[in-house]
């Protein structure tokens, strides 16, 4: 039978839609071609972010190669295309990203503690941070001739343990040691993380007095402790905490109740030395010393009046950055405001999104962990959804000066603010969720008054304080920094009261937080149409967040607390006498926001000395839950039945071999394994672990000391 070729081959039509994908890529790419160079940071933080979520040395080499694989791809497609250069380069600084945060948790490898002790040392206070609120002193210590214990420890004291305690003194302590703990319920601050690169390795609490050598203290304390004492003598309660915060960076004087109204508030922010803060300093000291350089007329002719100007705020930033004790966020801001003033005298625009990615970039680079942190996130975010709302037409439309009575004008300029403030809380709303499982959602309207405040009174009117009180004259604006604080708390108090003022949802899975970041930035960076298309996957991560259901049962890591969900959707605590920071730990967890009952308490729970048990679950399958809440040591042959009866037993002890559920057995045993766990008990029972199987980052896989005068023989990392 005869046959004849096709009117169109597939391989040509293949090839046809190949081509007309390829053009209209280069299209699209060629009208962003002034954008395309912001994602440059968010590559290099892509490869970040995905060595903290791939779990062993075999996945970041993997997925080194298969970037590798990705350049070629890039080449193959050809230089002269920007399609293929935007491979190449993509694919590059993500490689980048891996490699350098890689090395740098290599570098600032060092010794962990391997399990709590008790001991005594002595050490040199590195530095040394008072907690006037909580009546305690934080320090960090560096142990001296014990091989067994980490070089670097943090302490906690008693402030009348530590009364007068200065940077560089030599002390002995008996204290109590455990090692960095890690997060205690999935979805839950793993500060293990954090203090591998602080190079933390013990944390504990003094027990005792503290020994010091004979005219210790006699030394006057740094400059940054003094100036807050100053200003606490000045201004009382968590006024001057506050007034403290926004000179030397010192949160130690405010109450926990003023702290969370702050947080629920959306007001936290004010509280963190950063871009606001640097920002005003950096403007007031450049307008002064611009108006005082403009008196003389050979400057002003000459034109040396605003290099001089932004000489003089970068002087001033900079003290500033060090007097708050050069933290992170600070410095980040610090580097950005430098950014500015470069740009300022090259005579280009200031504030853009270019800005941005250049100080990314810069911290990125410096300091590749901070991307895992919210700090990082927040302000970043923060500042890229400010300047891509203000760089839109419509927005810039809006604002723009036009001939109209002032109270248009005013109220034009106060729209744009809350508009402003409603965008970025947009922003910030997933990357709250992901790290805190809550957000505010009147913050825009607390910080359209709070942020004016603070700037142009309270941080001013502190100056001026300071500056007179050389001279005896700062008084009066003692009392006005006073008053202004006490407005902005009574602010946060009102709103962090008012219904609804805080929304709270459980943890928010990894993929669908990458989703919405990917999306954000998707419409944030690109400025032609097709920037619509990142509405996409911020509607399924977001969606993703909406849809995740609350867990059943929470368990923390040791054991010892567990808080099961009630029919109303509340939670209650097995042990009622659990702390504070448990109860907020499994309130963030669960996402809810109500006080957490006794489960002893409840009808359907049936308690003993040794155990509770109570049905669990809703619809048709309900499950037994067996819990253990005494100490007394009990035989396996004397559980044996009850344990087959359960579907869950959960114990913080070793559990015998006789006592097994018939779903799940929680111990001492299988915690150490999976650390906290979230179980979900629907049809399909799952458990979700804090800790992942074959995690080999270098926090958890660390080198480990005794404490106790012996070295354990790892001969490395401890697996």
């Amino acid at each position: 039978m005869a046959t004849r070729l096709l009117q169109t081959p597939i391989a040509a039509r293949w090839a046809t839609i190949r081509n007309r994908t390829g053009d209209a890529l280069e299209a699209r790419l060629e009208a962003e071609r002034e954008r395309i160079g912001l994602w440059l940071p968010v590559a290099l933080g892509a490869g970040i972010a995905a060595w903290f979520a791939l779990p062993a040395e075999a996945h970041w080499t993997g997925l080194l190669f298969l970037l590798a694989g990705g350049v070629g791809v890039g080449l193959l497609i050809g230089q002269n295309s920007r399609l293929g250069r935007l491979i190449v380069v993509g694919c590059g600084m993500m490689a980048a990203g891996v490699l350098l945060i890689w090395a740098r948790a290599i570098w600032v490898a060092a010794p962990v503690l391997a399990a709590p002790v008790v001991t005594e040392f002595s050490a040199i206070v590195e530095r040394a941070e008072p907690l006037p609120a909580k009546g305690q002193i934080r320090i960090i210590a560096l142990p001296q001739r014990r091989a067994d214990l980490p070089p670097r420890v943090r302490l906690t004291l008693r402030s009348e343990q530590g009364e007068g305690l200065t940077d560089g003194e030599t002390i002995g302590v008996r204290a109590r040691l455990m090692p960095p703990p890690t997060a205690s319920l999935p979805g839950g601050y793993d500060f293990a993380q954090r203090a591998w690169f602080d190079r933390i390795g013990a944390v504990g609490t003094v027990l005792g007095d503290i020994s010091r050598a004979p005219g210790a203290g006699a030394a006057p304390p740094p400059l940054r402790s003094r100036l807050s004492a100053h200003i606490h003598a000045q201004v009382a309660g968590s006024a001057g905490g506050i007034a403290a915060a926004l000179v030397t960076g010192d949160r130690g004087a405010i109450s926990e109740a003023d702290e969370e109204a702050m947080r629920r508030s959306g007001l936290a922010h004010l509280l963190s030395i950063s871009g606001l803060h640097v920002t005003a300093v950096v403007g007031f000291a450049m307008l002064l010393t611009m108006r005082l350089f403009a008196l003389s007329r050979r400057l002003a002719l000459a034109g040396y009046v605003l290099p001089l100007a932004a000489a003089a705020g970068a002087l001033a930033g900079g003290a500033y950055t060090l007097l708050a004790g050069a933290e992170v966020p600070t410095l980040r801001s610090f580097i950005a405001a430098l950014l500015v003033l470069i740009a300022f005298l090259m005579g280009r625009e200031a504030m853009t999104l270019r800005l941005v990615a250049a100080g990314a970039l810069v911290v990125l680079v410096w300091r590749p962990e901070s991307l895992a942190g919210p700090s990082f996130q927040l302000s970043f975010a923060a500042v890229t959804a400010i300047i891509a709302l203000h760089e839109s037409c419509p927005m810039q439309s809006f604002l723009a000066r036009r001939d109209e009575a002032w109270p248009f004008r005013f109220g034009r300029a106060i729209a744009g603010l809350l508009l402003t403030g409603l965008v970025v809380e947009v922003a910030l709303a997933p990357i709250a969720l992901f790290h805190f499982h809550k957000a505010g959602l009147y913050g825009a309207l607390a910080n359209v008054v709070a942020i004016p405040l603070t700037t142009f009174v309270i941080m001013p009117a502190e100056a001026l304080a300071l500056l007179l009180d050389s001279v005896g004259l700062g008084a009066p604006f003692w009392w006005i920094t006073e008053q202004a604080i006490g407005a902005l708390i009574g602010l946060a108090h009102a709103v962090a009261d008012a219904p609804g003022a805080v929304a709270m949802l459980p943890t928010f899975a990894g993929w669908g937080f990458a989703l919405s970041v990917y999306g954000g930035l998707w419409l944030l960076l690109w400025n032609t149409r097709w920037r619509r298309i990142g509405a996409v996957p911020l509607a399924i991560g977001m969606a993703a967040l909406l849809v995740q259901p609350r867990p059943d049962l929470l368990v923390t890591g040791d054991g010892r607390h567990i808080a099961a969900v009630l029919p109303d959707g509340s939670y209650a605590l097995l042990r009622d006498r659990a702390g504070d920071y448990v109860r907020d730990s499994m309130a963030e967890a669960a996402g809810v926001d109500t006080p957490l009952s006794a489960l002893a308490e409840l009808d359907h729970v049936e308690c003993n000395r040794d155990f509770c048990r109570w049905s669990q679950g809703d619809g048709a399958r309900r499950y037994i839950i067996l819990a253990s809440r005494g100490r007394d040591r009990i035989e396996g042959s004397d559980m044996a039945a009850a344990c087959a009866a359960a579907d869950v037993v959960i114990s913080d002890r070793w559990l015998p071999r006789e006592c097994m559920g018939r779903w799940m057995t929680i111990d001492r045993d299988s915690l150490a394994e999976t650390g906290g766990l979230a179980l979900y008990l629907g049809e399909t029972p799952e458990a979700v672990a804090t800790l992942s199987a074959g995690d080999g980052h270098p926090w958890r896989l660390p080198q480990q000391l005794s404490g106790n005068d012996e070295v354990i023989p790892t001969g490395g990392p401890a697996r």
